[in-house]
């Protein structure tokens, strides 16, 4: 087997890219938040998401259609519907932005349990680090003022892992069918949801200015379109498990972004757990890339 080509600086500059639209795309949705409630948020950036990629739908082959389902339910209805809510609560970007990487140490363990896969003592150590961070991060002052966003952000990186791991059960379905069908499946659920949950939300819709119509514009064709289609572009000449380290560098420009335009003031305490939280999924992607297979096969973006 021929080894992977080595990274050169145009694939650098669209790793950059792609970390910069996912890290980005914690402010504009936090402002669009601000006037949209997130279920209908979500339902937003789904419906401009499923219109962009009509025109490049292949129909999924036969037998496909029921994980596809359960794919859209987990990772567009629960994982982004839960954590646009979490984002909605939080008082601060940097907070969301690390709990979310929580679904790779849970990815991990879930392949173990649903598909047997095994890991060494290494990955369980870093597997044990980041849930550890999580429980430093959560006394921090900000995210005590609002316990609930850290809550649901964990939820949230359970479906995302859950999804991603039934995700690679799928096949034959390109990249640009996966999301777009995936945003067609989950536009009705969360339309219902938020008609249920958010009163007013048809209302808040209608008197959305542009900012709440950027952020989802935003999400749907830059965090999602560009940013996944970049990755893909990636992934056909790289091997996932290489990328992946470097995709950490977006929850670092959403938590830099929350420093210097969101008003963040993160204590100690989510520093450390931060700190710890990156660092055990850091060393989970490198211990993935040394052994050249890989636990989580899809990036968790907002």
């Amino acid at each position: 087997m021929r080894p992977a080509p080595a990274l050169r600086l145009r694939d650098f500059a669209l790793i950059a890219l792609i970390c910069l639209a996912w890290g980005c795309n914690f402010l504009t949705s936090a402002a669009a938040l601000r006037e949209l409630p997130p279920l209908m948020f979500t339902a937003m950036r789904m419906g401009v998401l499923a219109l962009a990629l009509l025109p490049f739908l292949r129909w999924p082959p036969r037998g496909q259609w029921r994980l596809l389902i359960a794919v859209a339910i987990s990772n567009v209805v629960l994982h982004f519907g839960l954590s646009f809510w979490s984002l909605k609560m939080a008082g601060d970007l940097a907070s969301p932005a690390i709990v979310m990487q929580s679904y790779v140490p849970m990815a991990a363990l879930l392949a173990w349990w649903l598909r047997s896969e095994r890991f060494a003592w290494r990955t369980g150590l870093a597997i044990l680090v980041s849930f550890a961070g999580i429980l430093v991060l959560g006394f921090d002052p900000i995210v005590l003022d609002n316990p609930q966003s850290l809550a649901l952000m964990l939820v949230s990186g359970f479906f995302l892992a859950l999804g991603t791991v039934l995700m690679r059960g799928l096949s034959g379905i390109d990249l640009f069918s996966q999301q777009g069908w995936s945003a067609w499946i989950g536009l009705g659920p969360l339309l219902a949801w938020s008609t249920l949950a958010e009163p007013g939300a048809w209302t808040a819709l209608a008197q959305s200015s542009w900012v709440g119509w950027g952020g989802a514009i935003y999400a749907a064709l830059v965090a999602s379109l560009l940013g996944h289609g970049l990755f893909y572009h990636l992934v056909q000449t790289h091997p996932v498990a290489k990328i992946t380290p470097y995709l950490l560098f977006s929850p670092l420009v959403a938590i830099g972004l929350g420093l210097w335009f969101w008003g963040d003031r993160p204590g100690p305490r989510l520093w450390i757990g931060g700190a710890m939280v990156l660092g055990g999924v850091l060393a989970i992607a490198l211990r993935n890339f040394t052994r050249q297979r890989v636990l989580v096969a899809d990036p968790g973006e907002i």
